[in-house]
């Protein structure tokens, strides 16, 4: 069979049947099967699985953290551990879920796997740069272990000072140098995503043909870059602090703790947006591919992505409300806040838009999407209530907090990291999951997550504070059912993990596009080949055309399903 020097995609002969199906013999699956192989590869999809391993490692890690809290919480008194082993258990759980799961998930996992493949890319731009973005990475985690067993830290992800660098006598230290180097990987990978994006765009794919996960990936490498090193100093200052009695934030040393909370939000309420930005670009995805549209509104969904980068600088100090900073900055904060909501709220009601009258199947995909939007907006809106000066102040530090923060993260992030890779698995594996465990599973996730975090609503607005191991009995049932749903969720997420893990040594093939979608990474096989495309691409249709992909496919249809 006989292949152009480039591949067209878009108009009616330009993209056949038979550049679809064609066999590749090598792809990065079968090719150098060894384990060296792996460990030395500059394959941007081998890095992206080599993530994948390494995250979802530390995911179960942090939640096991989470489990041991959740039971000490059945009782209003200690019972399983200690008060100081639950301060180590909550800050251990943060400082993991945040640096090690949160902020890497679907960038380093997804993205490295697809970027490159949706810009008609042979890889990123710095191969290499990109697998000792990896052992940085491992380095990082690994460091952070290492203080875990060593007896833990106490302080909280958030590292307050002057607690943490007077007070506590935890490894402190160990478990912020784990985060600064892990930084360093945050960085490589988001520059070699902002210059893979920008110089290796396959031709005619310009700008505002591009899908809006691109986008949104775009947007999230370019906050990494500017906020991260402004966590890495601060953690460096905290550990000067500590070590050499330097005073900076204690104010027994003529330091001042407010400066540490400017600094340490400054960079951690972007970082919050580059949380949940890559799961929002999943998302715009997986709705137009299940409601057979295009996306509504593509400009204004591209651009909301660049205002939440832009605005989400500019609102570090609601976090500060009760901190002592002046009337006047916590109104302007207040303000800006409601005003971040507006491109999130565009994201929302144009996936909507998007679904109405749309043909929209329910594959377990669209179901953890949809899933997203709703604990999303839940999420959104709480943060309004946090965004208010006078509500703030009854809620600051307690439960409600967490929730909020656990719908956005958690209902977000998470959610929309198991849609990406049920959507873009067939992709990864060659295989198919079996779709009715995919559907069982994104309704027991919903289900327990509901029931886990929606009761910390209450329990925060009726005073219970959060980080104690004790609390009043009043509150017994509430964090019981949280407990219950905790338990829920947990098996939510190991059925995932099993069957996709079967599916990929016993799944039916999955062919180059089970979807119908019309995005490059469907026009290779499944797993791709090595170099992803055995010719370029050339695009001359917009993103999410699926009218020129009917017309592309015509009365091959038949053909097209029995590939």
């Amino acid at each position: 069979m006989q292949l152009q020097d480039q591949v067209h995609i878009g108009g009616s002969a330009d993209m056949t049947i038979e550049t679809i199906a064609e066999p590749v013999r090598k792809n990065y699956l079968n090719d150098k099967q060894g384990i060296l192989s792996w460990l030395l590869t500059t394959d941007h999809k081998r890095i992206g699985l080599l993530y994948t391993f390494s995250i979802t490692v530390l995911f179960f890690i942090g939640g096991f953290f989470a489990l041991m809290m959740r039971l000490e919480l059945l009782s209003p008194r200690n019972w399983l551990v200690s008060t100081e082993t639950y301060n180590k258990l909550f800050t251990m759980h943060g400082i993991i879920m945040v640096w090690f799961f949160l902020i890497p998930s679907i960038p380093n996992t997804i993205g490295n796997f697809v970027i490159p493949l949706m810009i008609g890319a042979k890889d990123l731009a710095f191969p290499k740069l990109n697998l000792a973005s990896w052992y940085v990475f491992m380095l990082g985690a690994g460091v952070t272990i290492y203080a875990l067993f060593r007896g833990g830290v106490d302080t909280g992800w958030t590292f307050y000072t002057p607690f943490s660098t007077g007070y506590s006598t935890t490894y402190v230290i160990a478990a912020a140098m784990g985060i600064f180097i892990s930084g360093f990987s945050t960085i490589m990978t988001s520059v070699n995503f902002i210059a893979t994006i920008h110089r290796m765009r396959a031709p005619g794919l310009t700008w505002f043909r591009l899908p809006i996960f691109i986008w949104s990936m775009y947007a999230n490498s370019v906050v990494l870059v500017l906020n991260t090193p402004v966590l890495a100093i601060t953690l460096v200052m905290v550990a000067v602090e500590r070590v050499f009695q330097v005073g900076i934030f204690d104010p027994a040393l003529g330091g001042d703790p407010v400066l540490f909370q400017h600094m340490f939000w400054f960079y951690s309420h972007p970082a919050v947006y580059t949380m949940v930005l890559p799961g929002m670009a999943v998302i715009s995805e997986i709705v137009p591919v299940f409601s057979r549209k295009p996306i509504f509104g593509y400009t204004a969904v591209a651009f909301s992505s660049v205002g939440i980068a832009v605005i989400g600088f500019l609102v570090w100090g609601h976090h500060m409300f009760v901190a002592g900073e002046s009337v006047y900055s916590a109104m302007a904060f207040s303000l800006l806040s409601y005003f971040v909501a507006v491109p999130s709220a565009i994201k929302v009601f144009n996936w909507t838009a998007t679904m109405y009258k749309g043909s929209v199947s329910w594959d377990t995909p669209m179901l953890y999407a949809i899933g997203f939007i709703g604990l999303f907006t839940i999420g959104g809106m709480t943060g309004l209530f946090l965004a208010a000066l006078g509500l703030d102040v009854h809620v600051h530090d307690t439960y409600f907090v967490i929730a909020h923060f656990h719908y956005i993260m958690v209902g977000g992030t998470v959610m929309a990291f198991l849609g990406a890779f049920h959507y873009w698995w067939p992709k990864i594996s060659g295989k198919l999951y079996p779709e009715g465990l995919g559907k069982l599973g994104a309704m027991i996730v919903f289900l327990g997550f509901n029931l886990t975090f929606f009761p910390q609503f209450v329990l925060g607005y009726l005073g219970m504070p959060r980080r104690y191991a004790a609390y009043p009995e009043e509150f017994q049932m509430l964090h019981i059912i949280s407990t219950a749903g905790a338990t829920i969720l947990g098996v939510g997420y190991i059925l995932p993990l099993c069957y996709l893990i079967w599916s990929w040594k016993y799944g039916k093939p999955a062919g180059p596009n089970p979807w119908r979608a019309t995005g490059l990474e469907w026009q290779t096989s499944s797993p791709p080949p090595t170099h992803n495309f055995k010719k370029t691409p050339v695009v001359n249709v917009r993103a999410y055309d699926y009218e020129a992909m009917k017309e592309q496919l015509g009365l091959r249809e038949r053909e097209f399903e029995n590939v």
